[in-house]
Protein backbone atom coordinates (compact mmCIF):
# COMPACT_ATOMS: atom_id res chain seq x y z
CA UNK A 1 0.00 0.00 0.00
CA UNK A 2 2.70 2.43 0.65
CA UNK A 3 4.45 2.16 -2.41
CA UNK A 4 1.62 2.44 -4.14
CA UNK A 5 1.12 5.69 -2.32
CA UNK A 6 4.10 6.58 -3.00
CA UNK A 7 3.72 5.80 -7.00
CA UNK A 8 0.49 7.66 -7.18
CA UNK A 9 2.31 10.74 -5.17
CA UNK A 10 4.78 10.81 -7.79
CA UNK A 11 2.25 9.93 -10.82
CA UNK A 12 0.41 13.72 -9.44
CA UNK A 13 3.39 15.66 -9.69
CA UNK A 14 3.44 15.41 -13.43
CA UNK A 15 1.18 16.82 -16.05
CA UNK A 16 0.09 14.68 -18.64
CA UNK A 17 0.47 15.06 -21.88
CA UNK A 18 2.86 18.18 -21.44
CA UNK A 19 6.72 18.22 -22.78
CA UNK A 20 9.29 19.48 -19.65
CA UNK A 21 12.22 21.39 -20.60
CA UNK A 22 15.03 19.34 -19.73
CA UNK A 23 16.39 21.24 -16.30
CA UNK A 24 12.83 20.54 -15.12
CA UNK A 25 12.36 17.12 -16.50
CA UNK A 26 15.75 16.24 -14.41
CA UNK A 27 14.89 18.29 -11.50
CA UNK A 28 11.00 16.53 -11.35
CA UNK A 29 12.86 12.79 -11.90
CA UNK A 30 15.05 13.36 -8.77
CA UNK A 31 12.28 15.24 -6.59
CA UNK A 32 10.19 11.82 -7.58
CA UNK A 33 13.15 9.13 -7.13
CA UNK A 34 11.92 8.39 -3.42
CA UNK A 35 12.98 4.60 -3.03
CA UNK A 36 14.74 3.52 -0.51
CA UNK A 37 18.13 2.86 -2.97
CA UNK A 38 20.00 4.72 -5.75
CA UNK A 39 17.43 4.93 -8.09
CA UNK A 40 19.09 5.03 -12.23
CA UNK A 41 17.32 7.92 -13.78
CA UNK A 42 16.54 6.01 -17.32
CA UNK A 43 16.08 7.54 -20.74
CA UNK A 44 13.77 6.73 -23.60
CA UNK A 45 13.82 7.86 -27.06
CA UNK A 46 11.67 7.31 -29.61
CA UNK A 47 13.33 7.27 -32.98
CA UNK A 48 11.61 7.83 -36.66
CA UNK A 49 13.40 4.59 -38.32
CA UNK A 50 12.52 1.14 -38.40
CA UNK A 51 15.55 -1.03 -37.42
CA UNK A 52 14.00 -4.58 -39.03
CA UNK A 53 16.24 -2.27 -42.02
CA UNK A 54 19.93 -2.90 -41.76
CA UNK A 55 19.87 0.77 -43.39
CA UNK A 56 18.22 2.24 -40.26
CA UNK A 57 19.50 0.50 -37.50
CA UNK A 58 21.08 2.81 -34.40
CA UNK A 59 23.78 0.93 -32.27
CA UNK A 60 26.73 2.43 -30.14
CA UNK A 61 28.92 3.76 -27.38
CA UNK A 62 28.97 7.15 -25.90
CA UNK A 63 31.02 7.86 -22.76
CA UNK A 64 29.08 10.03 -20.55
CA UNK A 65 31.02 13.12 -19.04
CA UNK A 66 30.17 12.19 -15.48
CA UNK A 67 29.23 8.76 -15.67
CA UNK A 68 26.70 6.62 -14.58
CA UNK A 69 27.51 5.60 -10.85
CA UNK A 70 27.13 2.04 -12.04
CA UNK A 71 30.08 -0.45 -11.88
CA UNK A 72 30.24 -2.24 -14.96
CA UNK A 73 32.07 -5.64 -15.00
CA UNK A 74 34.74 -5.96 -17.86
CA UNK A 75 35.26 -10.14 -20.03
CA UNK A 76 37.91 -9.96 -22.00
CA UNK A 77 39.35 -12.93 -24.68
CA UNK A 78 43.23 -12.54 -25.13
CA UNK A 79 46.32 -14.04 -24.98
CA UNK A 80 49.60 -13.28 -23.63
CA UNK A 81 50.85 -9.55 -23.38
CA UNK A 82 47.13 -8.42 -24.18
CA UNK A 83 45.55 -10.61 -21.59
CA UNK A 84 47.97 -8.95 -19.19
CA UNK A 85 47.39 -5.46 -20.64
CA UNK A 86 43.54 -6.62 -20.01
CA UNK A 87 44.31 -7.14 -16.14
CA UNK A 88 46.69 -4.05 -15.58
CA UNK A 89 43.67 -1.87 -16.88
CA UNK A 90 41.12 -3.68 -14.47
CA UNK A 91 39.20 -6.14 -16.16
CA UNK A 92 37.52 -8.23 -14.43
CA UNK A 93 37.45 -11.72 -16.32
CA UNK A 94 40.25 -12.48 -18.39
CA UNK A 95 40.58 -15.76 -20.40
CA UNK A 96 40.37 -17.70 -23.71
CA UNK A 97 39.81 -21.20 -23.59
CA UNK A 98 39.53 -21.46 -20.00
CA UNK A 99 36.85 -18.38 -20.40
CA UNK A 100 35.34 -20.17 -22.96
CA UNK A 101 34.54 -23.33 -20.80
CA UNK A 102 32.58 -20.63 -18.14
CA UNK A 103 30.37 -18.94 -20.52
CA UNK A 104 29.42 -22.36 -22.04
CA UNK A 105 28.81 -23.32 -18.18
CA UNK A 106 26.42 -20.62 -18.30
CA UNK A 107 29.34 -18.56 -15.78
CA UNK A 108 28.64 -14.99 -17.19
CA UNK A 109 30.24 -12.68 -14.53
CA UNK A 110 30.83 -9.75 -16.96
CA UNK A 111 28.52 -7.25 -18.22
CA UNK A 112 30.60 -5.94 -21.34
CA UNK A 113 32.48 -8.35 -23.43
CA UNK A 114 35.74 -7.20 -25.57
CA UNK A 115 38.18 -9.55 -27.67
CA UNK A 116 41.49 -9.38 -29.87
CA UNK A 117 40.97 -9.22 -33.59
CA UNK A 118 42.40 -12.96 -32.91
CA UNK A 119 40.15 -14.33 -30.44
CA UNK A 120 37.17 -14.17 -32.28
CA UNK A 121 37.17 -17.56 -34.20
CA UNK A 122 36.85 -18.59 -30.29
CA UNK A 123 34.31 -16.13 -29.50
CA UNK A 124 32.62 -16.89 -32.59
CA UNK A 125 30.91 -20.65 -30.93
CA UNK A 126 29.37 -18.41 -28.06
CA UNK A 127 27.45 -16.53 -30.54
CA UNK A 128 24.23 -18.14 -29.17
CA UNK A 129 25.07 -17.57 -25.83
CA UNK A 130 26.37 -13.74 -25.75
CA UNK A 131 24.33 -12.46 -28.96
CA UNK A 132 21.02 -12.63 -27.22
CA UNK A 133 22.39 -10.71 -24.05
CA UNK A 134 23.92 -8.02 -26.39
CA UNK A 135 27.57 -9.30 -25.45
CA UNK A 136 29.24 -10.25 -28.84
CA UNK A 137 32.41 -8.32 -29.71
CA UNK A 138 31.83 -6.31 -32.67
CA UNK A 139 34.42 -4.35 -34.57
CA UNK A 140 31.85 -1.77 -35.13
CA UNK A 141 31.63 -1.18 -31.58
CA UNK A 142 34.69 -0.78 -30.86
CA UNK A 143 34.62 -4.33 -28.98
CA UNK A 144 36.95 -6.42 -31.16
CA UNK A 145 40.24 -4.32 -31.09
CA UNK A 146 43.99 -4.71 -30.08
CA UNK A 147 43.56 -1.63 -27.98
CA UNK A 148 42.81 -3.56 -24.70
CA UNK A 149 43.62 -1.14 -22.46
CA UNK A 150 41.70 1.75 -24.33
CA UNK A 151 38.65 -0.67 -24.71
CA UNK A 152 38.68 -1.74 -21.22
CA UNK A 153 39.25 2.19 -19.50
CA UNK A 154 36.50 3.27 -21.62
CA UNK A 155 33.88 0.54 -20.37
CA UNK A 156 34.71 1.38 -16.51
CA UNK A 157 35.06 5.09 -16.54
CA UNK A 158 31.17 5.14 -17.76
CA UNK A 159 30.53 4.24 -21.20
CA UNK A 160 27.14 3.19 -21.98
CA UNK A 161 25.68 1.13 -25.31
CA UNK A 162 22.62 2.13 -27.12
CA UNK A 163 20.74 0.07 -29.72
CA UNK A 164 17.26 0.81 -30.99
CA UNK A 165 14.87 -1.61 -30.33
CA UNK A 166 12.26 -3.01 -33.03
CA UNK A 167 9.99 -0.63 -31.89
CA UNK A 168 12.59 1.77 -32.54
CA UNK A 169 12.76 2.56 -29.19
CA UNK A 170 16.06 3.18 -27.29
CA UNK A 171 16.75 2.31 -24.03
CA UNK A 172 19.57 3.71 -21.37
CA UNK A 173 20.86 4.89 -17.60
CA UNK A 174 21.98 7.96 -17.89
CA UNK A 175 23.26 8.53 -14.10
CA UNK A 176 21.88 8.02 -10.56
CA UNK A 177 19.31 9.88 -8.71
CA UNK A 178 21.53 11.03 -6.42
CA UNK A 179 23.69 12.72 -8.95
CA UNK A 180 23.06 16.65 -9.20
CA UNK A 181 20.95 18.21 -11.70
CA UNK A 182 23.84 19.85 -13.98
CA UNK A 183 25.81 16.67 -13.73
CA UNK A 184 22.33 14.79 -15.14
CA UNK A 185 21.01 17.27 -18.12
CA UNK A 186 25.39 17.11 -19.03
CA UNK A 187 24.85 13.29 -19.05
CA UNK A 188 21.67 13.07 -21.25
CA UNK A 189 22.42 16.14 -23.75
CA UNK A 190 25.80 14.00 -24.25
CA UNK A 191 23.73 10.75 -24.80
CA UNK A 192 21.73 12.34 -27.28
CA UNK A 193 24.12 13.82 -29.11
CA UNK A 194 25.82 10.32 -30.09
CA UNK A 195 22.27 9.33 -31.06
CA UNK A 196 21.59 11.94 -33.04
CA UNK A 197 24.59 11.47 -34.94
CA UNK A 198 24.17 8.29 -35.09
CA UNK A 199 21.78 9.63 -37.35
CA UNK A 200 21.24 6.46 -39.94
CA UNK A 201 21.06 7.22 -43.77
CA UNK A 202 18.32 5.40 -44.54
CA UNK A 203 16.18 7.10 -41.49
CA UNK A 204 13.66 9.43 -43.24
CA UNK A 205 11.12 12.36 -41.79
CA UNK A 206 11.76 13.33 -38.20
CA UNK A 207 14.26 11.14 -36.19
CA UNK A 208 14.15 11.85 -32.67
CA UNK A 209 10.07 11.81 -31.77
CA UNK A 210 9.92 11.76 -28.69
CA UNK A 211 11.99 11.65 -25.46
CA UNK A 212 11.04 10.59 -22.03
CA UNK A 213 13.07 10.51 -18.52
CA UNK A 214 11.94 8.44 -15.45
CA UNK A 215 13.99 6.99 -12.54
CA UNK A 216 13.78 3.00 -11.86
CA UNK A 217 10.41 3.37 -9.61
CA UNK A 218 9.02 6.44 -10.23
CA UNK A 219 6.67 7.71 -13.99
CA UNK A 220 8.07 8.70 -16.81
CA UNK A 221 8.56 12.81 -17.58
CA UNK A 222 8.03 13.85 -21.44
CA UNK A 223 10.59 15.76 -22.44
CA UNK A 224 10.43 18.58 -25.12
CA UNK A 225 12.75 17.00 -28.10
CA UNK A 226 13.66 21.22 -29.26
CA UNK A 227 15.49 21.18 -25.45
CA UNK A 228 18.32 18.88 -27.91
CA UNK A 229 18.31 21.23 -31.26
CA UNK A 230 18.77 24.49 -29.19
Amino acid sequence: MAKNKRLAAAVAKVVAGKAYGLDEAVALVKENATAKFDETVEIALNLGIDPRHADQMVRGFVSLPNGTGKTLRVGVFARGPKAEEAKAAGADVVGAEDLMEKVQAGEIAFDRCIATPDMMALVGRLGKILGPRGLMPNPKLGTVTMDVKGAVEAAKSGQVEYRAEKTGIIHAGVGKASFGTDKLVENVRAFVDAVQKARPAGAKGTYMKKAALSSTMGPGVQVDVSAFTA
